[in-house]
């Protein structure tokens, strides 16, 4: 039988955060209309004992990983629900009746996707929550969304290719929502469904993840364009010139970085060919003219 909603989570070596997030969504949802999908992608940690700890999950494994994007579309494959509900294994909805709005908000026969709002801070008390919960609304068109709390409905990524296999992280929701677009839906962001992503940031740039984050978003900003750009290259060297200009003079890391982005994307260029599947201009304005969901 066809479930309500599928809630989907990829995860690589994150155990601890893994669980607390699956004890939130289990008190969350209705076993019986919904479903939770978990995907192992290469976890080398204690990640695979939890599989006998949380029957009610389904779980998915691969022993050598296959990166974000290409787990994403392996895992969604699996999903029978009528909206699939995406969550890094980090985050989960701080609104409790989340499912009731998705349903509600999915009326509108024109939005394929919706893109929650993230909230990232560690919440020192509940009134803090309670303010989140109390907002007015606010939503706009968006032309892209968070990848760490999303909702699409399944007839609408099954008319794409899903998420990317020719990309890893950092640029795979730009392009499943070019492909929505494409497929004549709407990308809506709506703050009636927040989700907590209990991210570390001060930890994050100790670790330098700015610099990979910085390498892997050019090689795949010059990847997304061969894709869907009838005429990519004036885009590819704006790219490149500005970020030259911007990060890689400014700091020595910053210019290491780069020059690996311009390594990489020579090698992974050829492979970009077999996906390659041009978009339309009206599509490609429509995607630059909404609104940003802010990151």
């Amino acid at each position: 039988m066809n479930k309500r909603v599928s809630i989907l989570i990829v995860t690589k070596n994150r155990c601890e955060e893994l669980k607390k997030t699956i004890e939130i969504v289990l008190s969350l949802i209705d076993p019986s209309q919904d479903e939770f999908l978990v995907f192992l992608d290469g976890c080398t940690d204690q990640s695979s004992q939890l599989i006998d700890r949380y029957p009610a999950v389904q779980w998915h494994s691969v022993t050598a990983s296959i990166g974000a994007s290409g787990a994403r579309n392996a895992l969604y494959k699996y999903a029978s629900g009528k909206y699939l509900l995406g969550l890094d294994d980090d985050a989960h909805p701080i609104h409790v009746d989340f499912i009731n709005s998705i349903e509600r908000l999915f009326s509108d026969d024109s939005i394929g996707l919706l893109s929650f709002r993230e909230v990232k801070r560690v919440f020192v008390s509940e009134e803090e929550k309670i303010e989140i919960l109390n907002e007015p609304p606010i939503s706009f068109k968006a032309n892209e969304f968070i990848g760490c709390g999303f909702v699409v409905r399944k007839e609408v990524y099954d008319k794409t290719n899903g998420f990317p296999v020719w990309m890893d992280i950092y640029g795979e929701e730009m392009c499943l929502s070019l492909e929505i677009m494409e497929a004549g839906y709407t990308i809506k962001f709506t703050n009636e469904i927040a989700v907590h992503h209990r991210v570390d940031i001060a930890e994050r740039k100790k670790l330098g993840r700015n610099y990979f984050r910085f390498r892997r978003q050019l090689h795949n900003g010059a990847l997304f364009y061969c894709m869907y750009y009838k005429n990519p290259f004036p885009k590819i060297l704006k790219l490149f010139y500005h970020n030259f200009k911007k990060y890689a003079l400014m700091d020595v890391r910053y210019f290491l970085q780069y020059f690996r982005a311009i390594g990489s994307l020579f090698v992974k260029m050829p492979l970009i060919f077999k996906y390659r599947k041009t978009v339309s201009k009206n599509t490609i304005d429509l995607f630059n003219n909404a609104q940003s969901p802010g990151f």
